[in-house]
């Protein structure tokens, strides 16, 4: 006879794990979007209420969040929106801008046409994001269309790597195409020149391209978090 008195027990657990990634997906969605800014608190109670669950799942969310650097704990101020730092930015620019390069010179010289499809499907999302200014929609295409390069090279350390720096880059993306007006257009740009050389083949071309999407990036970034200073400093905030 089996013994099935663990069972109840397996599925909360289940339960809870279930809740506890969906809180987590809506949280990182809500962060990217820009909803919750850097630096800005986060009432477990207030997150719970709002996503009818208990704060248990909340708060394995929070933990999971942390440990993939969007959230920081502080003694005394609780769990916030990590900042990232001008110099944690670059440095993390500088590392992302080695690995678009090298996934631009594999892609190049071996497209899988899956690969292909779904690069100028993404492509064609974002120009109409771009027509609404959904900026959320076109922040999501832009971690889509990266992800499915480096999806396309398919070497799985390579996949978890960048997805974690990436990660970490868009705290601060979203404020830099909000910050300029002319970011959107510029990106689309960029990003549809990028796919068209890697299908073409011209491995050169790619990963020139592909530097100076970068350098523009980095770019846009430093002009938002100068803004960002500036907002500080006008409202008396303390920033880093």
């Amino acid at each position: 006879m089996n013994d099935n008195s663990s069972l109840p027990h397996a599925f909360d657990l289940l339960r809870r794990q279930s809740l506890a990634m969906l809180v987590q997906e809506s949280l990182h969605r809500s962060i990217l979007s820009g909803e919750y800014a850097p630096g800005e608190k986060l009432n477990e109670a207030d997150i719970a209420t709002r996503l009818n669950v208990s704060r248990g799942p909340v708060r394995e969310a929070f933990r999971a969040l942390e440990a993939s650097g969007l959230l920081k704990t502080e003694k005394n101020r609780g769990v916030m929106v990590r900042v990232v730092s001008l110099r944690e930015a670059e440095e993390i620019y500088e590392v992302r801008a080695m690995l678009d390069e090298a996934v631009a010179r594999k892609l190049a010289n071996h497209m899988p046409p899956e690969t292909l499809d779904t690069l100028k499907s993404i492509v064609a999302a974002m120009k109409a994001a771009k027509k609404t200014r959904d900026l959320a929609r076109y922040t999501e295409l832009n971690l889509q269309l990266h992800d499915a390069m480096i999806a396309g090279v398919g070497n799985q350390h390579l996949i978890a790597t960048y997805r974690q720096l990436v990660l970490q880059l868009g705290l601060l993306r979203q404020a830099a195409i909000e910050t300029d007006h002319s970011a959107l257009s510029e990106s689309i740009a960029e990003h549809e020149k990028i796919v068209n050389a890697l299908a073409s083949g011209d491995e050169e071309r790619a990963v020139s391209l592909v530097r100076e999407h970068v350098a523009h990036g980095i770019a846009r970034m430093r002009r938002a978090h100068e803004q960002w200073i500036e907002a500080g400093r006008t409202n008396g905030a303390s920033v880093t």
